[in-house]
């Protein structure tokens, strides 16, 4: 089972995204290089069409730079979208920006014809802290809290180029659990809706299997049980998640965990790569036949029995006589 988190004011956001999509010329998406594919929102794939892409592979600095090359090839040649790793606390990734945005808009960038780009992202990529660096003023609200930003606005970088702000937003339903469960490591989902041992555990998990030496040398183990839990609790253990008596709280110690993942203390990682991905969705699209074809059986088979009780009410009305101590004038 994933994790699913959407307030109520991101239905508001698809709807302006909708409205305004007409006006814009590229839309700049703001990623999570951590995980390049589940901090894309297929609903704005979707709400953009043709409208080109400039993917900002946000916080480079934590991400595997080899897993991260491995986006950067799988994108390029699409001439609708263009990637690069990024870092709203590097001036020159910054400065790259106007250029990027008009090698794909050659044909505007003067001020009687801005070129107009909507920014966008999931929470708690960096969004906020991007427009900040780019106009040079606090003009969003940063935090670590996810969807801070809630109304859209229209800022100008240059004369030649103008923002258009949206608030963060998820899609209603992720249909993917493994993306969401990543979404969760990373931060993407507010706090409160999600079990911290859970997705600690899911993240562990991950660690274990790829970045195993990493999470080693980060608490100092000696050897690395095979059960998730159980690093979890040793790693409660380290670094002092401990309840009266010895015993470790678990919750404490996936904050701790989750607060290392989050912040790169382990190591700088990549939870996805392009082949994993289509792994991934293929598993979707059969979990999602198999259950539709379970919703059309279920369907099939109420059919006759409808038809069977609407057979018995016919036959009833038509074998029932009329109450003989009615007089027939009545």
């Amino acid at each position: 089972m994933g994790v699913q988190w959407y307030p109520g004011h991101m239905n508001k956001a698809r709807r302006e995204i909708e409205e305004v999509m007409t006006q814009v010329d590229i839309v700049i998406e703001v990623l999570d290089a951590r995980i390049p594919d589940s901090s894309q929102n297929p609903m704005l794939s979707t709400l953009r069409g043709d409208v080109p892409v400039l993917r900002l592979l946000n916080k480079k600095d934590l991400a595997d730079k080899a897993r991260l090359d491995l986006w950067l090839d799988h994108w390029r040649g699409n001439d609708r979208i263009l990637a690069h790793p990024f870092s709203t606390l590097d001036k020159s990734d910054v400065a790259k920006i106007s250029q990027w945005v008009g090698q794909m808009v050659p044909h505007r960038g003067t001020a009687e014809k801005p070129i107009r780009a909507m920014i966008a992202g999931i929470p708690n990529v960096g969004k906020s802290s991007l427009m900040n660096a780019l106009l040079g003023r606090r003009v969003a609200k940063v935090g670590d809290e996810p969807a801070v930003t809630k109304a859209q606005q229209k800022l100008k970088v240059t004369n030649g180029f103008q923002l258009l702000d949206t608030p963060d937003i998820l899609w209603p339903k992720i249909e993917n659990p493994d993306a969401s469960y990543r979404l969760a490591v990373t931060g993407a989902v507010r706090d409160t809706a999600i079990d911290y041992e859970d997705v600690a555990l899911v993240g562990l998990k991950f660690f274990m299997s790829d970045y195993e030496e990493a999470l080693t040398t980060r608490y100092k183990l000696k050897e690395l049980a095979s059960d998730p839990y159980d690093v979890l609790k040793v790693i409660g253990s380290k670094r002092g998640a401990l309840r009266s008596g010895g015993k470790v709280d678990m919750h404490k110690a996936a904050e701790v965990f989750l607060n290392d993942v989050r912040t790169g203390a382990i190591d700088p990682y990549v939870m996805e790569t392009p082949e994993m991905i289509a792994r991934e969705e293929l598993l979707v699209e059969e979990a999602k036949a198999k259950k539709e074809a379970a919703r059309q059986a279920k369907l099939a088979a109420a059919v006759p029995q409808r038809q069977r009780a609407n057979n018995r009410a016919y036959r009833d009305a038509q074998s029932g006589k009329p109450d003989e101590n009615l007089d027939d004038n009545q």
